[in-house]
C-alpha cells in the first residue's frame, strides 16, 4: 500500500483494474510548452503490455508550436527524418489516481528513442541531467513552486468564441488575502485542492492575489523532480476541474495591464544524509559558504539563462517596475523587489527566484536554477552584499526585456551549452525563433486601434 494517499503501487493498480475500479491509464509527459501530453490507454492494455514496454508517440510532440503546427528548424524531428516515434517509459514512482476523472489513473513517463537512449531535449530529461550533476556531489535538490492563476466565469469555449475579449473575472476588485470575495470561488478552489490531494499531492492552502479573480494554491515542497511532475499534473488538472465548473482559468504570465501571474520557485539543497547544506549557524546571516556561492552563481548566470525562466513573448510583459515582478538581477533578505529572495533558516534556508511567470516550464526553470547554482559552487564565487531597499530603483543589472534579447544571451551562453548540451540549447533557441517569427507576423488589436483611423 502506498504511504501517500492517491499514489499507487503497480500491484494496487493491477488489483483495481481487475476489480473494475480503473478502466483508463493516462501515460503522459511534459512538452516544451509545459503542457501535459500523452495518451489515454485502456487499463487492461496498460497492465498487460504498456507497464513493461512503454507506449509510443510521435517525436513531433517536442517540435511543434503552441498551436501544434509542425515547424522547421528542429534537428530531432522533421519531414526529412520522417517524424518517427519516441517511447514513453512509465516512471512508476509517479503512478497515481486522478479523482476528477472517473476510473482514471496517471503515470508520468520519461522519453527515449526507439533504439535506446534518452530524448535529451525533453524537459524531464534536462532536469534529470542536472539532478545527476548534484548527485555526483552528494547533493539533493528540494523545490517548491508557487503558481498563480486568474479565474473567469466564462467557460473555455465561450472565451475562445469571444476571442478572449470582455471576459468576466471571478472577482471585481483586488482580493489579495481577502476572504469574502474569494469565497465566491471556493466551490471551484476546494475541488481543485481536494482533487490534487486525491492525486497524491500535499496541498497547503489557497489565498487571493492582487488581480481580478486571481488566486494561488500552494503545495508542500518536495524533491525537485517530484515537484515538477506534480506541477504539470496540477496545472492541467486545475483547468479540467474549472471546465467541469463551467469556468476557465489562465496561467498566462500577463493577461492584462494589471498584476501578472507569477510562479516563484523556491530551491534548497541538502546532503545525501538529509543535512542542511545551505545553513551555517556560525554565519551572521545563517548562510553556508556553499549557499553564498550558489546565489552568486545565480547572479552571474541569470541573464543568460532567462530564456528558461521566461520562455514566451508574453513572459516579458510581467517585468514591470513596482509590480512585484522583478526587473533587477539582485538578491536580498526577504526583499520582494529583488529577483532573488533569501528566506528561512536551518533546513528551511532557501532561495526564491521571482522571475518565472505562470507560463513557465518548471522543469527548464529548475534545471537553470541548478545549473546556475553549480556554476557558482564549482567556482566558489563570492556573494556581494544583499541589496536593501528598493531594487527597482537600484543600479543593478536588469533582466532581459524581450524574448529576442533573452534568446541572444542564451545562444552565446557557455554556461548553458556546458550544462545542457548544444543540442538542447539549439532546440530551445529554435522554439524561441518560431515564437518570435509568429509574433512579428501577427497583426494585433493594439495596432488596429491605433492605426485604423488615426494613422
Amino acid at each position: 500500500m502506498s504511504p501517500n494517499p492517491g499514489m499507487l503501487a503497480l500491484e494496487e493498480l493491477q488489483r483495481m483494474v481487475a476489480d473494475g475500479d480503473i478502466d483508463t491509464v493516462i501515460v503522459a509527459f511534459c512538452d516544451m510548452q509545459g503542457r501535459l501530453t500523452g495518451k489515454r490507454v485502456s487499463a487492461r492494455l496498460f497492465v498487460e503490455e504498456v507497464a513493461a514496454h512503454g507506449a509510443e508517440c510521435c517525436n513531433y510532440l517536442l517540435a511543434v508550436d503552441v498551436d501544434m503546427n509542425t515547424v522547421n528548424g528542429y534537428a530531432m524531428s522533421s519531414w526529412d527524418t520522417g517524424y518517427g516515434d519516441m517511447v514513453m517509459t512509465p516512471d512508476f514512482s509517479t503512478l497515481r489516481l486522478i479523482p476528477w476523472l472517473p476510473g482514471s489513473a496517471l503515470v508520468m513517463a520519461d522519453l527515449s528513442w526507439v533504439g535506446g537512449g534518452p530524448v535529451e531535449q525533453a524537459p524531464r530529461s534536462i532536469l534529470n541531467r542536472q539532478i545527476a550533476r548534484l548527485t555526483d556531489r552528494g547533493l539533493v535538490p528540494y523545490v517548491g513552486t508557487e503558481l498563480e492563476f486568474m479565474v473567469f466565469d466564462d467557460t473555455y469555449r465561450q472565451a475562445w468564441a469571444a476571442g478572449y475579449k470582455n471576459l468576466t473575472p471571478a472577482t471585481d476588485y483586488n482580493v489579495d488575502y481577502a476572504m469574502h470575495a474569494s469565497t465566491r470561488m471556493e466551490p471551484l478552489l476546494r475541488d481543485i485542492r481536494r482533487g490534487m490531494e486525491g492525486a497524491g499531492m500535499y496541498c497547503e492552502g489557497v489565498k487571493g492575489e492582487c488581480n481580478l479573480g486571481q488566486q494561488e494554491i500552494a503545495f508542500r515542497y518536495d524533491h525537485a523532480r517530484v515537484t515538477c511532475d506534480n506541477h504539470t499534473i496540477y496545472r492541467n488538472g486545475a483547468k479540467e476541474i474549472a471546465d467541469q465548473h463551467g469556468k476557465s482559468l489562465t496561467f498566462m504570465a500577463k493577461f492584462d495591464e494589471r498584476e501578472g501571474n507569477s510562479c516563484h520557485i523556491h530551491i534548497s539543497l541538502r546532503g545525501a544524509d538529509g543535512g542542511a547544506v545551505f545553513a551555517d549557524d556560525k554565519d551572521d546571516l545563517g548562510m553556508s559558504p556553499m549557499f553564498r556561492s550558489f546565489i552568486a552563481g545565480q547572479l552571474a548566470t541569470m541573464r543568460e539563462l532567462t530564456l528558461f525562466y521566461a520562455p514566451n513573448i508574453n513572459s516579458y510583459k510581467r517585468f514591470v517596475d513596482g509590480s512585484f515582478a522583478p526587473t533587477a538581477v539582485a538578491w536580498g533578505l526577504d526583499n520582494r523587489t529583488c529577483a532573488l529572495r533569501v528566506v528561512g533558516h536551518g533546513h528551511g534556508m532557501r532561495m526564491e527566484n521571482r522571475a518565472p511567470g505562470g507560463d513557465v516550464n518548471q522543469y527548464l526553470a529548475v534545471s537553470a536554477l541548478i545549473a546556475g547554482g553549480l556554476y557558482g559552487i564549482e567556482r566558489e564565487l563570492e556573494l556581494p552584499d544583499a541589496l536593501s531597499g528598493n531594487a527597482y530603483a537600484s543600479n543593478a543589472e536588469r533582466l532581459p526585456t524581450t524574448l529576442a534579447e533573452a534568446a541572444a544571451l542564451f545562444e552565446k551562453s557557455e554556461v548553458a551549452r556546458e550544462a545542457f548540451g548544444d543540442e538542447v540549447v539549439e532546440h530551445y533557441l529554435n522554439n524561441a525563433r518560431v515564437e518570435l517569427a509568429a509574433f512579428n507576423a501577427a497583426v494585433t488589436d493594439w495596432e488596429r486601434v491605433r492605426g485604423f483611423e488615426r494613422l
